[in-house]
């Protein structure tokens, strides 16, 4: 193919790529399947490294971008972001309407009322319908510059739609949030790793938001509402037709949006969302209310602190008073025992509650839990709730602290606590709970997507003694299959082919699924690119995984220990007689222009990502390290290098600027 039929490739290709992140991040309304999705962004992908001189700022393979920072710059907001009064009743909102009602003397007006998403608000700019900088709220006048951080967000369009007339130049306002499964999901592996878990979805989502990394940001899964303008445009006259006109450039906006009449109407609304609230996959604390109008909205004006013409009506805290009963000790996959609460049933938020979370020794410890206390719980986003206090003054006489136990309530072997960890863990790998916790890892979505494979499913099939890892799951037969309670000749052959199908799986997400510990969906990736098939990463030492760039002693330590385990090895014999997918696809080898290279990257790249720097770097034969020493061999300085450019300069190393680079890839 030549370079105009490639170049008009590109153009449909991000075209399409961006409709459907609208589709699937903005209107939860998906086209096609995830392996299509990543076909298309694959071959993206190609093209682009085909044709460096072709990215540009607003292709989707841009999202994840730049190095690691320092600090955030603060920026200013050219409109404060001003915060909101609250109320907590509806006496309190007619009290506010009575004041609106009283300035605007007699003019009609409307309300319009949306979900206050509990979250951290930002600043999105737009310059020439292409997203151009984003920053936190910081005190109102002023924040961070978190652009890099931002563009990760899949619901941020980068370019706006042809439709957005009048919004190509725009500061959009929104709530960047984290989904109550994705919150879920972190707090696992963090409890998995012995690390303390996140209070609640709004801490981890401004907690993401601040990391350093782009990449860190990335694999976290953030999503965003966009609730407002700095300033409308002069076409636009009222809150909601301007909410309108977001939608229809591109923007994620909150469904819930309802244009009311008059304040009753409001109320009414407030009350049905305090119910409906736990039906959604975010959290939300209350309803924002807002007077329509912009022209009403002037007259109304604002303090120096809030406006006039909004408010915000906060729900009822969703917390309970219970007894906990007993403690019960659950063991995860890596081995790590997590206490859980057994709670007198109680309700909270419409749902029965009797299990919450009690993480590690040290919350058992700082929250000073016993037997038979009376505690307060609180639902944080999650399933399973946490305790948040204990009432000190109605503790039994003869009430015990609880204790972790000193073997594990699986297997009975002894546990240990991990140097500088909260977590203990049981170091039998043949424990029953471990067993079931690392098959059910394997078949999971994001790892091999073995539809069927639950963990119902797994805990069935253990227990039968049909399988002992996740080995054996490519052994299985439709005859020991439909023997099974509930399973069916179809099941059994649905089953079959859902785990004959995940043989193709990328060798970057067979990785994932072993399930070592410190490998993520990033690392993973980064590993296969490296390694390019699991002889040559069992074949890898420490020493050499720690110097990838992004990677570190962990990782090494982790990846070696997995492979020196004789167990380990087994199964991924098992997986290899199968025909699992055991390394990354072949594709045109590169001239290896840095080959026996070690290569330090500074400062920010303009036509690719840190990450697409270095995997140009690798598959062409060098390697990419994250400090400057006597070992290295090049530096690839972009804009704004750091102190490793004063350090290279002072050892004699070779730099080079991005034309440069560029020259080195033909």
């Amino acid at each position: 193919m030549n370079r105009e039929t490639d170049e008009k490739e590109i153009k449909k290709l991000r075209a399409e790529i961006a409709g459907h992140d609208h589709r699937y991040y903005a209107l939860d309304d998906p086209s096609i399947s995830d392996r299509e999705y990543d076909a298309l962004m694959q071959r993206l992908k190609a093209l682009e490294e085909k044709y460096p001189e072709l990215v540009t700022a607003d292709s989707p393979t841009q999202r994840v971008a730049g190095q690691p920072r320092q600090a955030f710059k603060t920026v200013s907001h050219q409109t404060p972001m001003l915060s909101l009064d609250n109320t907590y009743s509806a006496e309190e909102l007619r009290e506010f309407d009575a004041r609106v009602a009283k300035i605007l003397e007699g003019q009609e007006y409307q309300y319009v009322a949306e979900l206050k998403i509990d979250g951290l608000a930002v600043s999105l700019q737009y310059k020439n319908g292409r997203f151009h900088q984003g920053a936190t709220r910081g005190d109102g006048a002023k924040g961070d510059d978190v652009t890099a951080n931002i563009r990760t967000i899949k619901a941020v369009p980068l370019k706006l739609s042809d439709k957005s007339l009048g919004l190509q130049e725009v500061e959009a306002r929104g709530e960047v949030y984290l989904p109550r499964q994705e919150f879920l999901r972190i707090n696992r592996e963090k409890e998995e790793a012995g690390e303390s878990p996140f209070a609640n979805p709004r801490n981890a989502a401004a907690g993401t938001l601040k990391l350093l990394d782009p990449q860190a940001v990335a694999e976290r899964r953030l999503s965003i509402f966009i609730y407002g303008v700095g300033q409308a445009p002069a076409a636009l006259s009222d809150h909601y037709s301007t909410l309108e006109a977001l939608k229809e450039a591109g923007f994620k906006v909150n469904p819930f949006i309802r244009l009311c009449p008059d304040i009753q109407t409001v109320i009414e609304y407030c009350d049905q969302w305090e119910n409906k609230r736990d039906e959604l996959d975010y959290e939300t604390d209350g309803m924002v209310i807002k007077v329509n109008s912009f022209a009403q909205q002037k007259i109304l004006s604002a303090t120096a602190h809030s406006p006039r013409w909004a408010i915000a009506y906060k729900f009822p805290a969703r917390q309970a008073a219970t007894i906990l009963n007993d403690v019960e000790f659950s063991v995860g996959r890596t081995g790590v025992v997590t206490p859980v609460a057994i709670l007198e049933p109680v309700l909270l938020s419409g749902s029965t509650v009797s299990r919450a979370s009690l993480h590690n020794e040290d919350e058992l410890v700082k929250k000073d839990i016993h037997y038979g206390d009376a505690v307060f719980v609180e639902k944080a986003g999650e399933i399973i709730p946490q305790i948040i206090k204990v009432v000190l003054e109605k503790r039994p006489a003869t009430a015990r602290p609880v204790k972790m136990p000193k073997t594990c309530p699986s297997c009975g072997e002894p546990i240990n606590r991990i140097p500088e960890q909260a977590a203990w863990r049981c170091l039998n790998v043949s424990c029953p709970a471990q067993v079931k916790g690392r098959i059910e890892y394997f078949a999971s979505r994001g790892a091999m997507d073995i539809d069927g494979m639950g963990s119902a499913m797994v805990e069935l099939l253990v227990n039968r003694e049909l399988i002992r890892d996740y080995g054996d799951l490519y052994s299985l037969k439709g005859g020991q299959l439909v023997n099974l309670d509930r399973m069916g000749k179809k099941s059994a052959e649905n089953l079959l082919k859902g785990i004959e199908n995940s043989k193709n799986n990328p060798f970057w997400k067979v990785l994932l699924a072993l399930g070592i510990d410190n490998v993520g969906a990033q690392v993973a990736r980064l590993l296969a690119q490296k390694y390019r098939s699991l002889d040559n990463l069992q074949k890898a030492t420490c020493e050499d995984i720690s110097k990838i760039y992004g990677l570190g002693g962990a990782v090494g330590q982790s990846v070696e220990s997995f492979f020196a385990g004789k167990k380990n090895r087994q199964v991924l014999e098992k997986l290899k007689k199968a025909g699992v997918n055991m390394e990354s696809s072949a594709g045109t080898v590169a001239p290896q222009t840095f080959a026996g290279m070690t290569v330090v990257l500074t400062g920010t790249l303009l036509k690719y990502s840190r990450e697409q720097a270095t995997e140009l770097i690798v598959s062409r034969g060098g390697q990419v390290t994250s400090s400057v020493s006597k070992k290295t061999s090049l530096m690839l300085a972009g804009s704004e290098p750091g102190s490793k450019l004063d350090k290279a300069q002072k050892l004699g190393v070779r730099i080079i600027d991005q034309t440069e680079f560029e020259k080195m890839l033909k």
